[in-house]
C-alpha cells in the first residue's frame, strides 16, 4: 500500500494495460501539471504503430459482413485507433474477407504493394486460410498467403466480429513485440 503512488490532482486514472504510453516507459516522472516519460525510440515507435492501425476496406466475400459488423457501432474499434481507409495508399493493415479467385489475386498484390511500410495482413475466414469448401475448385486460391505475405489467421466460417477483434489484438501484440510484417 505504500508503494501505490498518489494520484496527481486532474490527470486521468490510468486504462486498461497496455494502452498507456506509461506502461510501455522505463520511468515515468510527474510532476503537477505534466510528467515526462523515458523510453527507448523503438517502444515508442511500436506502441504508436499498434495504436493507430488503419485497415484497407477490402471484403470478397461473406466474411466481408462480419468484418463490416465488427467495424459498426456496437463494437466501436474507433476507440482502439483504429480506423478503416478506402485507399492503400494510407492503408497499414489489408483484412483479406472471404474467398480468393485467381482473378482477384492480382488486384490483392497490387493493392498490397501500393500499401505504405510496415504493412499487415490478416486473413479472415476458411476460404481467405486455405480456400475451405471450394478448395478444389480451379478459379479459387488455396490460401491468400499463396499471394501476399500473411501475419495472423483468424478461423471460422465466417468468424464472428468477436474473432476479428482477437484477430486485430493478435496483431497489436505481434507490433508491440517487434516482429516484422509478413514474417
Amino acid at each position: 500500500m505504500a508503494d501505490d503512488p498518489l494520484p496527481v490532482v486532474g490527470q486521468p486514472e490510468a486504462g486498461p494495460a497496455g494502452s498507456a504510453l506509461t506502461d510501455i516507459a522505463e520511468e515515468v516522472v510527474r510532476f503537477p501539471g505534466g510528467g515526462v516519460a523515458i523510453l527507448r525510440s523503438d517502444a515508442l515507435f511500436h506502441w504508436a504503430q499498434k495504436s493507430s492501425m488503419w485497415p484497407l476496406t477490402f471484403g470478397l466475400a461473406c466474411c466481408a459482413i462480419e468484418m463490416m459488423a465488427t467495424f459498426a457501432g456496437r463494437f466501436d474499434l474507433d476507440r482502439f485507433g483504429i480506423f478503416l481507409r478506402p485507399t492503400p495508399r494510407q492503408s497499414d493493415v489489408m483484412i483479406i474477407a472471404g474467398t480468393v479467385t485467381i482473378k482477384m489475386a492480382p488486384r490483392i498484390r497490387t493493392l498490397y504493394d501500393q500499401m505504405a511500410h510496415p504493412k499487415w495482413v490478416i486473413s479472415m475466414g476458411s476460404c481467405a486460410n486455405s480456400g475451405d469448401h471450394y478448395r478444389n475448385v480451379y478459379s479459387v486460391v488455396p490460401g491468400v498467403d499463396h499471394v501476399i505475405p500473411v501475419d495472423i489467421y483468424v478461423a471460422g466460417c465466417p468468424p464472428t466480429p468477436e474473432a476479428l477483434l482477437e484477430g486485430i489484438f493478435a496483431l497489436q501484440r505481434k507490433i508491440m513485440e517487434g516482429d516484422r510484417a509478413g514474417a
